[in-house]
């Protein structure tokens, strides 16, 4: 439901006077609510961040996506080479969980990063680039491995 604001105004004597104020106070007639003021949330414990510490740690949170993006290409390329004796479901495995440690690794060097975070802030180091890393893991270890066993598979069929 709408709330409505009250009206702050004076109370008008006389019918004719009321239409008159009213067309000078509201030009356009708009609804109470499309005017309605915004009100400022300070439910927050957090102290303001200052200029400087906010873009020092947008800086730092953007090198750690790039490593992870980084991190996500070499580990999907070394991770073809690495499980290559290991057959079967087992080498997707092996490489999930050598996905899996690589980023746990970031997150140590995040940590090391010493970001000044607010508290409603902290998950950063864990979300920030998880997707990408993820799905650049994948796809580099795909396209990697596609392209060392493309001359292996034979199919048969002749041209």
């Amino acid at each position: 439901m709408a709330k409505f604001k009250k009206k702050k105004s004076a109370p008008t004597t006389g019918p004719e006077d009321s239409k008159k104020e009213s067309v000078k106070e509201n030009p356009v007639d708009a609804p109470e609510t499309e005017k309605s003021e915004p009100v400022a949330d300070n439910s927050s414990t957090d102290p303001p961040v200052s200029v400087a510490e906010k873009s020092e740690k947008d800086r730092k949170l953007n090198k750690l996506f790039w490593m992870r993006v980084a991190l996500a290409i070499i580990a999907g390329t070394a991770a073809t080479f690495i499980f290559e004796d290991i057959e079967g479901e087992d080498r997707r495995w092996a490489s999930i969980a050598f996905m899996i440690i690589v980023f746990f690794g970031t997150i140590i060097v995040a940590k090391g990063m010493k970001m000044q975070l607010p508290s409603s802030d902290r998950k950063k180091i864990v979300t920030q680039a998880i997707g990408s890393y993820v799905f650049l893991y994948l796809f580099t270890w795909i396209v990697t491995y596609t392209l060392v066993h493309s001359g292996k598979v034979t199919s048969g069929i002749n041209l």
